[in-house]
């Protein structure tokens, strides 16, 4: 496919989806929407690309919600369509880590879309938030049940029903992102972010993320099951003999991915 609205490129196992519509603050229209799907699903079929960065082009906006004019016009049967929603489950599914570098603004849309990533970076000056019941409508790529999932119901119902924007520096403290620096440290952090996990037991990291993203919405029990079965996979793996046995002969193990 032949992208107008993101950039899309490849540094080592690394693959980058950045939104290139700063004039527009990175809003997420249909197009560029429909351009991320294709982008996710390039790196996800290629075997050399570990993890996914998502990011805005700039440093006012990772993105600034839909495009409301496009919104505007929006019936009940669309909503029902996949659209961002869609996307957003397409890239918390992901077999590869997703990271989101929030550049600037991570305002509805975009917001939902750095909560369905693994991980999410802001830069110190980022603001996010969930301002859509100001339009009459609410979060609708799953930000009502993944922020509260994240940072608690309590807090999540405070954010949404006021509209509240907060800053970088809240939401490190309510965990809705894990790390805050500042806009010059920004890829740096994340690439280094990246490549501590590249480095890690490729089945592993699969199979980490996995039970913890299907643990997380079960019983106990249920969830120490997956991680039981999970663990006994790794066990009978090369990779495992090959990363127990590089650490007792101090050295740097040399993965396979079998």
């Amino acid at each position: 496919m032949h992208f107008e609205n993101i950039l899309v490129y490849k540094d080592g196992a690394i693959g980058v989806i950045k939104i290139n519509l700063p004039e527009v603050r990175n809003a997420l229209d249909t197009q560029t929407v429909i351009e991320i799907e294709y982008a996710l699903l390039q790196w996800e079929n290629h075997e050399g690309v570990k993890v996914i960065l998502f990011t805005g082009e700039g440093a006012k906006s990772f993105a600034a919600g839909a495009d409301i004019r496009q919104l505007r016009e929006r019936s009940a049967s669309d909503a029902l369509l996949p659209g961002l929603s869609g996307l957003c489950q397409k890239i918390e599914q992901s077999t590869k880590v997703t990271i989101a570098a929030i550049n600037g603004y991570a305002l509805g849309g975009g917001c939902e879309l750095a909560l369905a990533c693994d991980i999410r970076v802001a830069a110190s000056h980022a603001k996010i938030g969930l301002p859509e019941l100001s339009l009459s409508i609410i979060p609708g790529a799953g930000g009502t049940q993944r922020l509260s999932r994240m940072v608690g119901k309590g807090t999540a119902l405070d954010m949404i029903l006021t509209g509240e924007i907060i800053t970088a520096e809240k939401a490190e403290r309510i965990g809705l992102v894990s790390t805050v620096v500042p806009m010059e440290e920004l890829w740096e952090t994340v690439v280094g972010k990246a490549q501590k996990i590249i480095e890690k037991g490729p089945m592993a990291v699969k199979l980490a993320k996995m039970v913890i993203h299907q643990g997380y919405d079960t019983d106990m029990k249920t969830a120490l099951a997956l991680e039981k079965f999970a663990q006994a996979i790794l066990f009978n793996s090369d990779d495992k003999l090959e990363g127990t046995t590089a650490f007792l002969e101090k050295r740097t193990p040399q993965f396979q991915g079998k």
